[in-house]
């Protein structure tokens, strides 16, 4: 019943698409296809639309041609190597050494080390788990079953072949035929073992695109090397012919429209842009640009993020349309504006995400692969597709956040490119903290030095269509103190390697959020699929030059029999500190427990505070103190993994904030990053009545924060109507305070007085005094005043009768 309600969904132009690949699928498993098989040499010249009678004279004119033109850092030998030495005196060294790794049969994929496929290389063998995909058509190849192919994505990462990048890079470092001969080796192994249609290789459309783009970068590398023979390149244009109408013909229109859909509309502009001596060429093109013009608006949301909630996605995307607008631009094709419109937004989004560190959080799926593989950069530093965008939009603020300029803009956009990213001045992007509404994503961030604070919460949708790459990450959050990560995401490590693995890194109890009775906000089915998903809904987010605040919910946990209402609450101090508030509501009893993953190689422990025990959380510069409090809650250690690329996973402490048995629950937690050697802050709660009060005391000052539960928070100090009240003293024994934060309220008052009364509800305040004058912003706007007003009562005065409050 389920098939046929879902057959009942299908439009008629999906219906026509899936009939027709099905059909044609069955001609190739039948042997009525053309397209089973390779083209003979009098067939390939037929295709082309050239007056040529030989291989020869085909190489001859692939050597000499003028046109199309090719990524601008393969256009000037001598002056692209130049600039490579003169930028990156070690990236020589670095790219030969690599090279002659591969030579001698080692492979460095995804997050794995030193991987071997055999002696010849055995195309369809997954290593790690000795498996050897069946050599049978590819329809027939069941890819998700472990047990048959072992983790699919190693070998279809090898069989990419964007290492004959690094070869084609140490060959024309050295002019060492030695990398030439491997790379025409490795190809003409990989068409010996792969015959057309059968096994794993055929499987995945993505993988059939990505593979052609890796052939015509190694193409251009290799192309007047000896090597390179004219029989070579003619079986070669015989692949590549049937790579494009593999494409075209298996589109993931309706199977995968996501970055599936994008890449292979990529890979045969690339085939129609680059080999235009093909009659066919011409539609390739077309309809690659018109499936990446008309999926850009689908994929990219107006606030410029990725619609599948993955930052590694993102990066994907990214670079699609990065190629895709240089490409265009070189050969002098047409592109709409909103193009370069839609692409900056992208980069704008990579630009406010970018960690202190210059790395990106890997929020949802991490697929561990590039489009090409150009620098030896980590797989989480996205910071090269900004030093391009740096390039082609003359943005300095890119440039200031990428830091400097990287190899793959060389090889992207030439010496020229590497020139125009020097040009532009750099400068810091115009916001430090950024909401990002229609995705989800909110950052927290006092400064852009290598020292900052920093503080990234997902509270977006869980995805799109199945959403395939979502993880169960509602109302997560990743942070870095004084510019060091300390508490992350743990990343992915496998799609289909292990269910056990592959449930537990996307679930929640994988991410700093809470979760209750041990279950995930959403609940998987399958590796790319969900029975459940939980919908978050942003509430308020404020920032302001001294605060942000943030606050969310979402439904996850609704479904269960007692349902439960969760709501996240933060707030940041900037250079200071964060306050998290989660309030939990239910009619019956739950496990509540608030997850904290820390980065590897972190030290921390519990540690012991008046009234309550914390965590103290070390890196190599900077340190976080986390104090929490909840009822009858204690601290866990358990050993969790992070995985900071595909494949790769490392031990790493995790610690667990636990309610064994709590309904209606407020927990409250505070996170004080530090330098390593700083005196830790002195924090203690105090009697509150109506809420919570602390006493926080540090260099800066003397700080009371007060949290309300009730009708009104009171402590010995201070008595307020605002959901927070934060005041900072001079000194312990201050009487007036220096600064002022609330948030959504109408009262405060302070030694028993009145000092504050609006006849509207603000939704924040900031008061400040500096020298003579007082600052104080609300809603409504910011007013200076000067003395003679010698306290916040007379100034709170000044605005009620001006009527601003």
């Amino acid at each position: 019943m389920s098939k046929l309600n879902k057959l009942r969904r299908l439009s008629i132009d999906e219906i026509r698409v899936r009939v027709a690949q099905s059909l044609n699928s069955l001609r190739e498993q039948r042997g009525w296809s053309p397209l089973a098989k390779l083209p003979s040499d009098r067939d390939l010249f037929e295709l082309l639309d050239l007056q040529l009678n030989s291989d020869q004279e085909l190489l001859r004119h692939f050597r000499t041609r003028p046109t199309p033109v090719f990524f601008p850092g393969l256009s000037d030998k001598k002056r692209t190597l130049q600039t490579l030495r003169d930028k990156w005196p070690n990236a020589a060294n670095q790219i030969v050494a690599k090279a002659e790794r591969i030579l001698a049969g080692k492979f460095d994929l995804l997050g794995l080390r030193d991987l071997s496929f055999g002696e010849p290389i055995d195309w369809q063998l997954e290593p790690i788990s000795g498996k050897r995909a069946p050599l049978e058509h590819w329809s027939r190849v069941n890819y998700l079953d472990a047990g048959v192919t072992g983790d699919k994505k190693i070998v279809w990462e090898l069989n990419r072949h964007q290492y004959f990048t690094t070869l084609g890079q140490a060959y024309w470092l050295t002019d060492d035929e030695r990398y030439a001969e491997t790379f025409a080796a490795h190809l003409d192994s990989w068409m010996n073992q792969n015959t057309p249609k059968l096994g794993i290789n055929w499987a995945s459309s993505l993988e059939v695109a990505f593979r052609s783009i890796s052939w015509l970068w190694a193409l251009n590398f290799f192309r007047d090397s000896t090597a390179l023979s004219s029989t070579l390149l003619l079986r070669t244009l015989k692949f590549l012919y049937l790579h494009a109408r593999h494409l075209e013909t298996y589109l993931s229109t309706y199977f995968s429209p996501n970055t599936h859909l994008t890449g292979e509309a990529l890979g045969l502009f690339y085939l129609g842009t680059l080999l235009p001596e093909f009659r066919a060429a011409a539609r390739w093109r077309e309809s690659g640009r018109s499936i990446l013009l008309e999926q850009m608006a689908r994929h990219v949301l107006p606030d410029g993020v990725y619609f599948e909630q993955s930052s590694y996605y993102h990066r994907y995307t990214t670079d699609f349309y990065l190629h895709f607008l240089i490409l265009s631009r070189l050969n002098n094709q047409t592109v709409p504006g909103d193009v370069a419109d839609k692409l900056q937004l992208l980069l704008d989004h990579l630009m406010y995400v970018t960690r202190p560190d210059g790395t990106t959080p890997l929020f949802g799926d991490d697929d561990g692969g590039r489009l090409v593989m150009l620098d030896q950069r980590e797989r989480n530093d996205f910071r090269a597709a900004l030093g391009t965008g740096a390039s082609l939009f003359r943005r300095g603020d890119y440039k200031y956040v990428a830091g400097e300029v990287a190899g793959e803009t060389l090889w992207l956009l030439g010496p020229q490119g590497v020139a125009e990213f020097d040009q532009v001045a750099a400068h810091e992007p115009a916001a430090r903290s950024k909401a990002f509404a229609q995705g989800g994503y909110y950052v927290m961030r006092d400064d852009w030095t290598a020292t900052a604070n920093y503080l990234l919460i997902d509270c977006g949708p869980h995805g799109m269509e199945n959403c395939g790459h979502a993880h169960a990450d509602a109302l997560s959050f990743e942070l870095a103190a004084r510019g060091e990560t300390l508490l992350v995401d743990p990343g992915t490590y496998t799609y289909t390697g292990s269910k056990e693995m592959r449930d537990w890194f996307r679930g929640s109890r994988a991410h700093n959020t809470l979760t209750v009775d041990g279950q995930s906000s959403s609940e998987p089915q399958g590796p790319f699929s969900w029975s459940r998903i939980a919908r978050c809904e942003t509430l308020a987010w404020i920032s302001r030059d001294r605060f942000d605040y943030f606050e969310g919910r979402h439904d996850g946990y609704e479904r269960l029999s007692a349902p439960v209402k969760h709501t996240r609450k933060i707030l940041f101090l900037k250079h200071g500190y964060w306050v998290i508030w989660d309030v939990v509501r239910s009619a019956g009893p739950h496990r509540y427990d608030l997850w904290f993953h820390y980065d590897s190689g972190i030290e921390v422990g519990v540690e012991a505070r008046q009234g309550a025990s914390g965590i103290s959380a070390s890196g190599s510069s900077a340190s976080l103190e986390i104090a929490a409090f909840g009822t009858n809650s204690t601290w866990q250690r358990e050993e969790g993994s992070v995985s900071h690329c595909y494949g790769e996973r490392v031990t790493a402490p995790v610690y667990v904030f636990s309610t064994p048995a709590g309904k209606d629950e407020d927990f409250l937690t505070l996170l004080l990053p530090g330098a390593r050697a700083e005196r830790r802050p002195e924090l203690r709660e105090v009697e509150g009545i109506g809420g919570r009060a602390f006493e926080i005391g540090g260099a800066a000052g003397q700080d009371i924060l007060m949290i309300k539960t009730g009708e009104r928070v009171e402590m010995a100090r201070l008595a307020s109507d605002f959901e927070w009240t934060w005041a900072r003293f001079a000194a312990a024994d201050a009487t007036i305070p220096e600064e002022l934060v609330l948030i959504g309220g109408h009262r405060l008052e302070l030694e028993g007085r009145e000092v504050l009364r609006s006849e509207r509800r603000l939704s924040y305040l900031v008061a400040s005094r500096v020298g003579d004058q007082f600052r104080i912003e609300t809603d409504d706007g910011v007013l200076q005043l000067q003395l003679p007003i010698v306290d916040f009562e007379s100034a709170f005065a000044s605005l009620n009768r001006g009527g601003r409050i």
